[in-house]
């Protein structure tokens, strides 16, 4: 065999280990612990695939578990908060458990609406997957998100899990929620889903779970240690102050989740998603098994892009 023999396949053998059955990058083309920009579109797009070709029942449930998962997020914030009153260090001190809701959440892989202002979009940008394919994820998601937020509130609010102190904190917490301007919690939600969207695109870019679980815990810190919030949170918040029948269920809804929610989700489609997209090249992993939609079907039809689908 030939040196040249030797070098194809040395080099097929290392693409094999280099590469996930997906086709996306398992290691960085130039140095093997640090990927490119396009590496790292290609392995948000190939987290993306599997989230827009999920069946409706699993993306449900997913969503729902996350849910669940935001609840221990509430549940810790309002305790820390208690019990943490009166120290000069409070605001530092209270949010130190509230990461452990979202590390549950990246680490068990559970859908986030949050994350899916990043994930899903990369594929409409390219126009292989439709608009209406990705809002279907978001639907569904944020549905399952909000379904485990409310039955962990109706539980925290109808047994003695919360102490008389976290009960009250809770309670404040909401409270303050819905007095914020509506447009100061938009700008809130904004710099919340930048964080949360970035965190994501990051998080593709580690290859090991105890720097996703440091990531994580680091970049979901800042949202209530700098007064930010995040729409699952909040909704389980105002729920939780609705269930305790201190506020009415429109009023707290309305002005409290819904401009976090649209803050959230304009954080992460806009100042990540179209900035980082931006700078790639736009590659696919499985380029050969895809096509690029028809402005028809990228507007009004369920379509994720691949060529089976057309067949």
């Amino acid at each position: 065999m030939s040196s040249r023999d030797q070098g194809r396949d040395d080099s097929a053998v290392r693409d094999t280990f280099d590469r996930a059955r997906s086709g996306a990058p398992a290691a960085g083309g130039a140095v093997r612990d640090r990927f490119s920009t396009d590496e790292i579109f290609q392995r948000v797009v190939a987290t993306a695939d599997e989230e827009v070709g999920a069946p409706t029942e699993r993306l449900y449930l997913s969503g729902l578990a996350a849910g669940f998962a935001i609840t221990l997020t509430f549940f810790f914030y309002a305790s820390m908060t208690a019990a943490a009153e009166g120290i000069d260090a409070a605001g530092l001190l209270a949010p130190l458990l509230y990461p452990v809701g979202f590390v549950y959440i990246i680490i068990g892989r559970y859908q986030l609406y949050t994350e899916n202002t990043l994930t899903p979009v990369t594929l409409a940008l390219t126009r292989v997957t439709s608009v209406p394919s990705v809002l279907r994820v978001w639907v569904i998601v944020l549905a399952g998100n909000l379904t485990g937020g409310a039955v962990g509130a109706f539980v925290l609010a109808n047994t003695g899990v919360f102490s008389s102190a976290a009960a009250t904190a809770a309670v404040e917490i909401g409270t303050k929620g819905v007095e914020t301007p509506w447009w100061d919690l938009v700008f809130k939600g904004m710099f919340a889903g930048w964080l949360v969207a970035g965190m994501v695109w990051l998080e593709h870019a580690v290859r090991d779970s105890i720097s996703r679980v440091v990531l994580v815990y680091l970049v979901i810190f800042t949202i209530p240690a700098t007064g930010l919030n995040h729409i699952v949170v909040s909704f389980t918040d105002a729920v939780y102050v609705v269930f305790s029948g201190e506020l009415g269920l429109l009023t707290a809804l309305v002005q409290f989740p819904l401009p976090v929610l649209v803050g959230n989700t304009l954080g992460g489609v806009v100042l990540v998603t179209l900035l980082n997209y931006g700078q790639t090249e736009h590659q696919f992993p499985d380029e050969n098994r895809r096509r690029r939609l028809s402005l028809r079907e990228w507007l009004f039809e369920r379509h994720t892009g691949r060529v089976e689908d057309a067949d």
